[in-house]
């Protein structure tokens, strides 16, 4: 039987970052959030609507603007949100579980670097984080975004989804060296 059922959309804003792009506009979502459109495993692409596009080198100066814009989910690398509900529903965010803990934590991608807070639940696994499949983007609360080559390209989030697949180097920052005097 064919599902006839009504589902609601909205558009929420959304700041989504490629190696090469910033691209400012509107994601259309349903009650799952944009976590629920980045991991939907069915779709390869994203639609952004009322898309402004600026070159990363240069992400306040506008070189474009388009009704839609469509990008393919493998060649983004963040997405950034001005509130956290945004990601979604916080039994999306969070896998399914209810007890997390937040760890704080620097991420580098080739092209940005991210601190602010994972959650995990339970004890933090590497392996596992990089190899689940049906999460492609992990969210990341309370974080900045930088261009490693670019420093002036920084951007302070409620919560961002990055792309699991992008990741270099993972760090939690309680784990940093601490200075010989």
């Amino acid at each position: 039987m064919m599902d006839t059922s009504q589902r609601t959309y909205r558009f929420l804003p959304a700041d989504v970052y490629t190696a090469g792009y910033r691209i400012v506009g509107k994601l259309m979502v349903s009650a799952n959030g944009i976590m629920g459109v980045l991991n939907d495993t069915t779709k390869s692409h994203i639609e952004i609507h009322d898309a402004r596009l600026a070159r990363i080198h240069m992400p306040t100066k506008l070189v474009d603007h388009y009704e839609v814009v469509r990008l393919v989910k493998a060649q983004i690398h963040v997405v950034c949100t001005a509130r956290r509900e945004d990601l979604g529903p916080s039994g999306i965010v969070r896998g399914g579980y209810s007890n997390v803990v937040e760890l704080p934590a620097h991420i580098a991608t080739n092209t940005f670097e991210m601190e602010g807070k994972l959650q995990v639940a339970g004890r933090f696994d590497f392996v596992t984080m990089l190899a689940d499949k049906t999460r492609n983007f992990i969210p990341m609360f309370d974080a900045t975004l930088t261009a490693i080559l670019l420093p002036n390209l920084k951007v302070e989030s409620a919560g961002i989804l990055f792309h699991r697949e992008k990741i270099d180097m993972l760090a939690f920052l309680n784990q940093r060296a601490k200075e010989d005097k």
